[in-house]
């Protein structure tokens, strides 16, 4: 299965915006879907475990697996065992600030109802 790219370009300074997409605290203030994280505000490293709190009760654990922060990359797997998704998230510099991006590996008509979601939630990132 071949991931699902959803991709946004921002003002952001794409320092300022890889600091803020590894930076669990951050996270709720960018993405709506994301009411909180636990532990919340230490920056993603490999191995970390914790729980992503979202709508309506929501609660995921997740796993990161991988960090890059000379390629402003990462990943992680989020949700339980066999319904587990791994997700890869970058920023790339871009003529008029940054682009933001997740690689979502979904079969594609599960991916393609959660990318506006994800959409709108890199829309906050990239500014």
């Amino acid at each position: 299965m071949s991931p699902v790219r959803v991709d946004v370009t921002g003002s952001a300074d794409p320092a300022d915006a890889w600091r803020r997409y590894v930076t669990r605290g951050e996270w709720a203030g960018w993405a709506p879907h994301i009411r909180g994280v636990r532990p919340d505000g230490s920056p993603v490293r490999p191995g970390q475990r914790g729980v992503v709190l979202g709508p309506l009760g929501l609660r995921l654990g997740y796993q990161v697996l991988a960090r890059d922060d000379r390629l402003r990359r990462w990943s992680w797997r989020v949700g339980p065992g066999p319904f587990g998704v791994r997700m890869e998230h970058g920023v790339d510099a871009h003529p008029h600030g940054c682009r933001v991006w997740v690689d979502l590996h979904l079969p594609r008509p599960v991916a393609a109802s959660y990318a506006p979601l994800a959409r709108a939630a890199l829309r906050g990132l990239a500014g």
